[in-house]
Order: C-alpha cells, then structure tokens, then sequence
C-alpha cells in the first residue's frame, strides 16, 4: 500500500513499441520541469505511487500485458470514455471556462451531449478515485494533479475519508461570473468534487481568490461558502455536505518556478549548441525578439504578431534590425477551433514577412514544430522576451527564458500572466488586448541599456527559480501533513 500518491491524467512514462518488430516496449521518461521534479520529490517518499491514464495504444498494451515501472499505475480508461472526458469536458468546457475563452453568442451550449460528455468526465474521474481508495494505506497523503481530475477529491473523500487529499490546479479558475454559466447541477458537482480535499492548491492568489468568491452552494446536497477568517493564516472555504460534519478545505498558492540548474545544463547540450549556431547564422548582429508557445488559444499569439507588426510600421528604424524568433507548436489539433487558429499564426507571420521583408531580411522566424532544442536555442539569444496571454495560470516561459538568456533580455508580459504578480516589477507589463501599447512595450525593451536589462534579467531569474518543481511539491505535501 502507498503512503504518498499522485494522480494526473498525463503519467512520467510512456511507452512505444521497439522498431525490431518484436512487440516487446520501451518505457520512455516524460520530459519537462514539473514531471521531473515529481519524479525526484516521490523517490524521496516511501512507498510512493503515481497514478495516471494509459494515453496510447502502447500504454494499454502494457497495461494489458503486466508491463509496468516501479512506483507507477497507469490505468486502462475505455478510449471512448476517455475522448469524452479529455476532449469533450477537459478540453472543451473546463479549460474555455477558466480561461474565459468562450465565443459569447454562440458558445457554451449545454445540450443533451454535453450531458453525455459529462458522464464519461465523471466516469474518468471515478477510475481515479477506485484506483486511489484502492491503492492507499491508512491515512496516506494523496496529491490530485488539474482540472482533467477536479472530481476525484470528493469520490476519494466518499470512499476513503481516512485519507488527506489534496489537488492543484494549474490553470486558472473561473471567475465567479463566467462559473454560473455551468448548469447549475454541473456547477455544484464541480465544487463539491474540490471540496472533498483538505487542500487546495494554485498559482496564484489571484486564481485562488476566485475559486474561493466562487464556492458559494446552497442547496439540498449541503452549503459551502468562501472566507479569509480576520487573523487566520490560511485562506478557505467552510462547507458542510447534507448529514454531515462541518468541514474546511483550505487554499494556497504556490506560484511553480523551475530548476534553474537542471535547464540550463539542458540548455547547453550540444544538441543546443547546433540550432544556436544555425539560428545566429541566420540571425545575424540583429536583435531578437523571442516567444515560444503552443497555438493555444489563451496563448495570444496573433495579437504578438499583430504587435510586433505594428513595430515595424510605425518605427521603421527597426526594419532589418530585429528578428521575431516565433515557435507556434501546433496544439489540441483535433478540434477545429485551434486548427483554424494555428493556420491564422502561419499565415499572418507570412502577411508580415511579406509586407516588410527584403531579400536579406525575413522579419518573422517562424517555427511550428516541437523542436524543444531549438526553443532553447532562441532562449540563450533573447534580447527581448515576448509573453503576452489574455489568461495563464502561471506561463513557465517567463520564468525560463531570463534564467537561460545569454545577454540578459528585457520581459515583455501581459496581466493575464500567472507570473505576472511575481515578475512585474522587472517586466514591461502589457494589457494583453493592447496591440499598441504591446508594439510600444517592445520599442522600449530593445532599447532599454545593457547594464539596466542585465541587472532586471538577474532579479527575474532569481525570482523564477525560487520555487522548483521538487520544493514546489515537498512544500504542498509538508502542508497536507499539518495538524488540521
């Protein structure tokens, strides 16, 4: 039985078939800060467990087959439930809704599918759950990974109220507006599922304080209602389900930086090096301008085009002098939506380089492919830095680029930024709607001074790397641990 566990939908491992043709599989580690520091975080931990989704076909062989890794479950969720629960639900409810990405006249509709979405969501949820109750020694510590599994506190709590349980969620929430457009059975599960946990974790206080103005229920099933107790050092929501005792889930905010040693030793593999000497070849003596995201809606990537645009309109003495270094990875392709909108990146980086480009002089570098050597790459060579989202739950390219930077760079960043309450004070801050005073934001970052942008670079990484991945986690489970 495991004393710690963590649940999340996405695992630290996958795995593929060999090229050999033997129909034997390769387990391959997961990359990225957070899989990484959760992985060092629960070696530490005895007899700790990860539970996660087998997402692939090689995945459910192996599940099918007894193939497994050391202290890792993946469970084996009908495709059908989980296409449901990921795409029709994770994806394309709880992920518009707290990013405030709906179209209003036409979108949300919450139709008789939506309500079969809604049962495979809570099917998927249930999975976890049974799995958790299952595989959790007395009173273990359960730490519940996203909004893919914002049910699973409360069906854990039902069946295993011995448990401490915990979720983090690292999107933002919704505000308190646009969660009642939810039906309002939908809502009520949805709070009731995040209240089941004693903790209750976010990027920032900002995402945290709308979760707790938006726990309102008053109903049947039970009340619950958001505080900030005058001299109490925690910040929660008092709830009491119908029959049962009063409760208190707690909120915090632990706002994940990374691990400055561990990026730039990856940003200094050779690998690297060749993409850096590629892209500086191309580049030139001219400055840069650097993003790297997904084509995710909330990401804002068409407004920085149409900023970075407008630069070289209306400042013409910037034409042939700085290179927009873009990497737009195609995201979520399977819904039309982000299709179209990975197209309107593509096409408006060509309207631009073809408006203002010259024959020894392409504006826009464009890359739309997951090259994440090359994002490096353009990390070590940022003059500026351009993170400008409409809505973030933190954005850990804001926190990356300043501790890789070579130079130093100047942050351009949006108030949609999570990282914005840590990081404003050394960033140019930018309305993320505002192409203008975007477009102005980047004039002053390329022309702010070496020393001013190297000493404003050194406070950004200091603050980014203050909270790496495994503290971030030892902080949460420390935490749990408390004396309630």
């Amino acid at each position: 039985m495991a004393s710690v566990l963590v649940a999340s939908n996405r695992g630290p491992v996958s795995y593929v078939p060999r090229e050999d043709g033997s129909g034997a599989l390769d387990a391959r580690r997961g990359g990225g800060g957070l899989v990484s520091g959760l992985s060092a975080a629960l070696a530490g931990q005895p007899e700790a467990l990860w539970v996660c989704a087998a997402l692939s076909d090689g995945d459910r062989e192996a599940v099918r087959t007894g193939v497994s890794e050391p202290g890792v479950r993946m469970l084996p969720v009908d495709p059908v439930v989980y296409d449901g629960a990921y795409n029709g639900i994770a994806n394309s409810v709880l992920w518009f809704l707290h990013h405030h990405l709906y179209d209003i006249p036409v979108a949300p509709v919450f139709d008789a599918e939506f309500r079969r979405m809604w049962e495979a969501y809570r099917g998927y949820n249930r999975a976890f759950a049974e799995a958790l109750a299952a595989e959790a020694a007395e009173g273990a510590e359960v730490l519940v990974q996203d909004y893919h599994l914002a049910l699973v506190p409360g069906q854990l709590r039902e069946l295993r109220p011995d448990l401490r349980i915990a979720h983090f969620t690292h999107t933002p929430w919704a505000s308190h507006e646009y969660l009642r457009m939810l039906p309002e059975d939908i809502r009520e599960e949805l709070l009731w599922g995040m209240l089941g946990a004693d903790e209750l974790g976010f990027h920032t206080w900002a995402w945290a304080s709308a979760f707790i103005s938006g726990a309102h229920i008053d109903s049947a099933g039970g009340t619950a209602a958001g505080s900030s107790p005058s001299g109490d050092p925690w910040r929660g929501v008092h709830h009491r389900k119908a029959g049962g005792p009063v409760r208190n889930t707690r909120v915090r905010v632990y706002p994940l930086g990374v691990d400055g040693d561990e990026l730039r030793a990856l940003a200094h593999r050779p690998e690297v090096d060749d993409r850096l000497a590629a892209l500086r070849a191309e580049v030139g003596d001219r400055k840069t301008i650097v993003r790297v995201d997904r084509t995710e809606l909330s990401k804002n990537v068409v407004r920085g085009l149409l900023a970075y645009r407008e630069l070289l309109r209306e400042r013409p003495e910037w034409r042939g002098r700085v290179v927009h270094l873009a990497s737009a990875y195609p995201s979520r392709q399977d819904l039309a939506v982000y299709r179209d909108y990975t197209a309107a990146v593509a096409r408006l980086a060509e309207e631009i380089n073809t408006e203002l480009g010259t024959e020894d002089w392409q504006p826009v570098l464009l890359s739309v492919k997951d090259d994440f050597a090359r994002s490096l790459a353009a990390y070590r060579m940022a003059d500026v830095a351009l993170i400008n989202p409409v809505r973030d739950g933190m954005n850990l390219v804001a926190k990356e680029i300043p501790v890789v930077s070579e130079a130093g760079c100047a942050l351009v960043l949006s108030t949609g930024a999570g990282a914005y309450e840590e990081l404003r004070e050394d960033a140019l801050t930018v309305n993320p709607y505002d192409v203008s005073e975007t477009a102005r934001a980047l004039h002053e970052a390329l022309t702010t001074g070496p020393s001013e942008r190297a000493d404003r670079t050194k406070r950004l990484a200091a603050k980014a790397t203050a909270l790496p991945p495994r503290r971030w986690f030892l902080d949460q489970l420390e935490a749990l641990r408390e004396p309630r």
